[in-house]
C-alpha cells in the first residue's frame, strides 16, 4: 500500500454529526473527497442539504438527516440510516456540540448539565447505538471532537471546558472498552474561524489577540480538522485508539481572554 493510499477510506461508509457548517461540515466533504459515502446530520435542514450536495457532487453518496442529538431517543436512527441506505457503516464523528462562555457565577446548574448533555452525554449515547453496525464492519472507528479548553483554563469555560474534558477521557475509556475492533479517538480543537467565533472574527482586537497567542499566529480552518479525521479513520491511522490528536496551533495558553474583570468583594457574583 502505498502512501497516498494508506490516506483512503474508500469504500466507507461515514457518519458525521453537526455537519450543516463549520467542522462538521469539512469533515464530511473531506472523507468524501477521501473515498467515503455520508450520512450528514444536524438541526438546520437547509444547512444539511447543501452539505449533502457538495458531497454529491464529487460522486459520492449522501444522505442528509434533519435531527438534534440532544434528542437521545432518535440517535439510534442514525446508525440505522447508514445501514439501510449505505449499505453498512465504519466512521462515527461526533462532531455536534458547543456551549457559550458565561462567568462562573452566572452559569446555573442547569445550563452546566446542559453543557454536559451536548457535548458528551450525545457522543456517549451516538457511539453505544453504532457498535452493532461498527461491529459489522470489521475496521470501525470513531473520533470525537473535543476542545483543548478540556485541558487549558480560561475564564468563563466552567461548563463547556469540563464538558469537552469529560469528552476526551471519555475516548480514551471508549477506546478500552471497544479495542481491538473499534477504535476511538477524539480531536482537541484550538480557535478556528467558524460561525462559533463569529463575535470574534469581526472584532479585529478579538482576532488579533488569539492570533498573537496561537503560536502559529493564525486561527485555524475547519479544514486543518477535517485532515485530522480523515487520518484517523484511515489506514494511515490504523495502529492509533485512545489519543487526543491536538489541532490547536501549538497553543499552550488561553487564546481567547472574554475581558471578564475580577470579582470583587461582595459582588454577588456579578463582577466574574
Amino acid at each position: 500500500m502505498t502512501i497516498d493510499e494508506m490516506f483512503r477510506v474508500d469504500g466507507s461508509v461515514a457518519l458525521v454529526t453537526g455537519a450543516g457548517r463549520g467542522i462538521g461540515r469539512a469533515a464530511a466533504i473531506a472523507l468524501a473527497q477521501a473515498g467515503a459515502d455520508v450520512v450528514v446530520t444536524a438541526r438546520t435542514p437547509e444547512q444539511v442539504e447543501d452539505t449533502a450536495a457538495a458531497i454529491r457532487s464529487l460522486g459520492r453518496r449522501a444522505v442528509a438527516v434533519s435531527a438534534d442529538v440532544n434528542d437521545l431517543d432518535g440517535l439510534a436512527t442514525l446508525p440505522q440510516v447508514a445501514v439501510d441506505e449505505l449499505g453498512g457503516l465504519d466512521i462515527v464523528v461526533n462532531n455536534a456540540g458547543g456551549s457559550f462562555p458565561r462567568p462562573l457565577l452566572e452559569t446555573s446548574a442547569r445550563s452546566f448539565e446542559l453543557a454536559f448533555h451536548f457535548n458528551v452525554t450525545t457522543a456517549f449515547e451516538l457511539t453505544k447505538c453504532a457498535v452493532p453496525a461498527l461491529l459489522e464492519s470489521g475496521r470501525g472507528s470513531v473520533v470525537n471532537i473535543s476542545s483543548a479548553i478540556g485541558r487549558l483554563s480560561d475564564r468563563g469555560f466552567a461548563a463547556y471546558g469540563t464538558a469537552k474534558a469529560a469528552l476526551s477521557h471519555l475516548t480514551r475509556l471508549t477506546a478500552c472498552d471497544l479495542a481491538p475492533r473499534i477504535r476511538v479517538n477524539g480531536i482537541a480543537v484550538g480557535s478556528v474561524a467558524t460561525s462559533a467565533l463569529e463575535t470574534v472574527l469581526v472584532d479585529d482586537g478579538l482576532r488579533r489577540q488569539m492570533e498573537e497567542a496561537t503560536p502559529l499566529r493564525r486561527l485555524g480552518r475547519p479544514e486543518d480538522i477535517a485532515a485530522g479525521v480523515v487520518y484517523l479513520c484511515s489506514d494511515a491511522g490504523s495502529f492509533i485508539t485512545g489519543k487526543l490528536l491536538e489541532i490547536d496551533g501549538g497553543v499552550e495558553s488561553p487564546t481567547l481572554g472574554l475581558g471578564l474583570p475580577d470579582l470583587e468583594p461582595g459582588g454577588g457574583g456579578t463582577g466574574l
